[in-house]
């Protein structure tokens, strides 16, 4: 199946299993798979469609969560409706239990960064093929945010205790991170834990906001192909490269949530640190 019929992206099976394993690790390991996508997109000379390729990685990484919090996810849904149902018959919005926050919670957080995605679109899409200096600086600030993070005495917030306010910052932070370089997981998972949420629920929270927000952006990202006319082969390569970020972030996520509870977050600052350095280096270079 094609998409248009000008330009497009030749990926070998090769390139689309290390950028799928890539984003699989990178989405959900506060790393930044979009700047890592950047990175390898540039080594590897795909110019065109970028932005794409990463939306249809992402929506594999959608799913990633969708396998680990599935339970977590119906419940929220099916709570969410019957507040709504009891609303329109007593005339009066009642929050009765857990998972009927949560539900009123991802969506004001998704407001923030649905306005900030539409707002500087062209400027994000055009992050994906320049420079890939400001990559390297913002993997630095976000190893500087995870630093703090971890070195911080937090308060042990429950989802009872979160304001409409903690859904607004945090959504904030994760508009913010489509700056390829800037962790979305990181950035919404430290946002959580300097609102006062425990790391279990700032964890949790975090992932549940990205099901809105990667849907939304993928159906942008398919939008556009069709709009300019590009073409996009949904070839071998790209399915493998989508399957693989599903399986390889389903072991992120539990890998994440086990150093969360042993407080390693400052480990993936010595990376961001390291990786946000030489890239810095090889854009002068280059």
């Amino acid at each position: 199946m094609r998409i248009g019929n000008k330009g497009g992206i030749d990926l070998t099976l090769v390139q689309a299993i290390i950028l799928g394993v890539f984003q699989g690790i990178a989405e959900f390991l506060p790393i930044s798979s979009s700047g890592h996508l950047v990175i390898l997109q540039h080594f590897f000379g795909i110019t065109e469609g970028n932005l794409f390729f990463a939306e249809m990685l992402h929506f594999g990484t959608l799913v990633s969560i969708v396998i680990v919090y599935f339970n977590d996810i119906i419940k929220i849904v099916v709570e969410f409706i019957k507040m709504i149902k009891n609303w329109i018959i007593e005339k009066k919005l009642k929050i009765k239990n857990d998972y009927q926050k949560l539900g009123l919670l991802i969506i004001i957080g998704s407001i923030p960064t649905a306005i900030i995605g539409l707002a500087f679109e062209d400027f994000f899409e055009k992050l994906y093929s320049s420079s890939i200096l400001p990559i390297g600086i913002a993997f630095i600030i976000t190893g500087a945010l995870l630093w703090v993070a971890n070195n911080q005495s937090y308060e042990n917030k429950k989802v009872k205790n979160m304001s409409f306010l903690d859904g607004l910052i945090i959504g904030t932070f994760q508009g913010i991170a489509i700056v390829p370089g800037i962790s979305r997981s990181g950035s919404t998972i430290v946002a959580g834990l300097f609102r006062g949420l425990n790391r279990s629920l700032a964890t949790e929270f975090s992932f549940l906001l990205a099901l809105p927000a990667t849907f939304g952006a993928g159906i942008l990202g398919i939008r556009e192909v069709i709009k300019t006319d590009s073409q996009v082969a949904f070839t071998m390569p790209l399915v493998v490269g989508v399957l693989l970020s599903t399986i390889v972030g389903v072991f992120a996520i539990k890998i994440l949530i086990k150093m969360l509870k042993k407080d390693k977050l400052h480990y993936f600052s010595y990376y961001l640190w390291l990786v946000g350095l030489i890239t810095i280096v090889f854009s002068f270079i280059k």
